[in-house]
């Protein structure tokens, strides 16, 4: 890998370019989104790596806007000819709509907070040190007899945005990850990390840990279902609340399809829950402005239980004010995704306040209880009680009396989101977390009560 494949000036150069090719349609607008980069993935499986593939991509799409009517069209060709016939059709798309009375004008170019996660040595990692990280992995398995799979991922990309008003908006990133599985006869256990900084990671341990879980849980037990004190650790958390902050964005809520369609402003959770929306955390990663280049905000969602603020778009912000014509005014917070499409917005940079009880007290203060390292398989159930269903997986142990008395048989669990963040008895300090169902996020462990477990699995 080397520095980002696309340039501010590269965009420039095709905004021109599609300037020129849509000179037919002089009252058109136009907005080019760029999005280059390098990825590579080093896969393994069975104690052994089976897989190394790299891509390398820079694609651009043309959005064109006529009135109230607007399309893109997406190319790889990127010379002037293919710029051109990518205008064409964007500009042929946009006429063949219906007039979108809500349609705005393109955003105007507004100041936007920088934040840098540009790491030079992560976007230098070769696949011999990818390699080399799998392995270890995968001794750290097979010192104890089990079996690793998993993988180690690194990237570097860009994305520009720019368009016929001024907007000019640019981010460039660089991207690791690994995760491991070790697998044992009866058990397993697993381990994942992310970073924008290949250095901040350590597979080894997380392969240790991986290790550690499967051996603790081997030859697990059936328990009953029920209610238990659960302790999630952060994967498991991070992956329940990914079902529930789409629901923040304010499109959602004018289309009364969230579950908070009549609780902006109420007191939704317990007090110590608090949520926001943070792309400059220091742990977070992530573009500092949103898919119409408007540059992103920093939004308390949810400060003590109560449901303070949304996102907004720019256009979704424009029908919030026009429905709601009395209180504060709603501003676009620089949520949006790139236009057209019908998601309207979400925060994608959630932050959970956590507290100062770490996992190890949380375990020691539960008499009788259920610790969770992650979940999958999870789907939504009830959409205004944000009731959810899925299953334990990869390291689930009963405590009894402050300790870890052995591993479990995995449960399905029905759950109410709004309950369970009623029901929060500790939290952790809030780290960066990786799941399977969700993007990272930083959250901490959360140790609640009365959590629904309503049957065993047969693993």
């Amino acid at each position: 890998m080397a520095g980002p494949r696309l340039t501010m000036d590269e965009a420039r150069a095709w905004l021109a370019q599609a300037r020129k090719a849509a000179a037919s349609e002089p009252k058109a607008e136009l907005e080019i989104t760029a999005e280059g980069g390098d990825s590579a993935l080093t896969r393994f499986a069975n104690n052994g790596i089976h897989q190394n593939v790299a891509e390398s991509s820079v694609a651009i799409s043309v959005r064109a806007q006529v009135g109230k009517r607007t399309a893109r069209a997406a190319t790889h060709r990127l010379d002037e000819r293919g710029v051109a016939a990518a205008t064409a059709r964007a500009i042929a798309l946009a006429r063949a709509q219906t007039d979108d009375p809500e349609l705005l004008a393109m955003a105007e170019p507004e100041a936007t907070t920088p934040v840098n996660r540009w790491d030079e040595a992560t976007a230098a990692i070769t696949p011999a040190e990818r390699a080399a990280a799998a392995g270890a992995m995968v001794e750290a398995a097979k010192s104890h007899g089990l079996t690793a799979a998993g993988i180690c991922a690194t990237h570097c990309s860009a994305v520009a945005i720019v368009n016929t008003r001024g907007v000019e908006a640019y981010y460039a990133s660089t991207g690791a990850e690994y995760s491991v599985t070790a697998l044992g006869e009866s058990s397993s256990g697993w381990a994942k990390a992310s970073s924008p900084r290949w250095g901040d990671l350590d597979p080894r341990a997380g392969a240790r840990m991986a290790v550690q879980k499967a051996l603790a849980s081997a030859r697990p037990r059936e328990i009953e279902p029920g209610k238990y004190t659960v302790i999630l650790e952060p994967a498991a958390v991070l992956d329940l609340i990914g079902f529930l902050v789409w629901d923040f964005g304010a499109l959602p809520v004018l289309d009364q399809r969230s579950f908070l369609s009549d609780r902006v402003g109420k007191k939704v959770f317990g007090d110590n829950v608090s949520i926001r929306d943070d792309v400059f955390h220091p742990l977070q990663s992530g573009m500092p402005f949103d898919g119409e280049g408007v540059p992103r905000q920093k939004v308390t969602l949810v400060e003590r239980g109560w449901v303070k603020n949304l996102v907004y778009a720019r256009q979704s912000a424009a029908q919030w004010n026009e429905k709601h014509t009395t209180g504060e005014r709603a501003r676009a917070t620089g949520h949006g995704f790139g236009l057209p499409n019908e998601y309207g917005e979400a925060p994608v940079n959630v932050v959970i306040e956590g507290g100062t009880t770490p996992l190890e007290q949380q375990i020691a203060g539960t008499e009788r209880g259920i610790l969770v390292t992650r979940l999958w398989y999870i789907r939504e159930v009830d959409p205004y009680q944000k009731i959810l269903t899925g299953m334990t997986r990869d390291g689930t142990f009963l405590i009894e009396n402050g300790k870890l008395a052995g591993g479990v048989r995995n449960l399905r669990f029905n759950q109410s989101m709004v309950e369970m963040l009623n029901q929060v008895e500790a939290l952790g300090p809030a780290v960066r977390a990786s799941g399977e169902e969700s993007f990272d996020m930083v959250v901490p462990a959360m140790k609640v009560r009365e959590f629904s477990f309503t049957e065993v699995t047969k693993f």
